[in-house]
């Protein structure tokens, strides 16, 4: 006797399909995928408007600039003084620029990973 089948003189119906997520994962995964690039985005925009603001002089003591500068300094306090030269305003661009590529680099590159995953 064969226990896989349905008993003799009943009828068997197919089982419902299973749910498929594969979708909503999906969807997931893309706006997972967009808040690393935005955040990666808005660090480096910050670190570049600092590099800005700072080659062109801008007033230290002004509200935004302090707070544009206080956060350049602490996305890129990993990366102070990497660079030591003469010329301040080179300085400025590569302590501040270097970290600046590097969160694009690897947001955009884990971003894309995931992505497609």
């Amino acid at each position: 006797m064969n226990n896989t089948g349905p008993a003799s003189g009943y009828q068997s119906y197919d089982q419902p399909p299973a749910p498929d997520h594969s979708a909503r994962n999906e969807a997931a995964a893309r706006r997972t995928a967009l808040t690393l690039c935005t955040i990666a985005d808005v660090a480096a925009g910050l670190l570049g408007l600092w590099i800005v603001l700072y080659l062109l002089d801008a007033n230290q003591a002004n509200p935004f600039v302090e707070f544009v500068h206080g956060a350049a300094d602490w996305l890129s306090g990993w990366a102070q003084d990497i660079f030591t030269m003469d010329t301040e305003g080179l300085r400025v661009v590569l302590n501040y620029g270097l970290p600046a590529i590097i969160y694009l680099l690897i947001g955009h590159g884990i971003a894309a990973r995931i992505n497609r995953s």
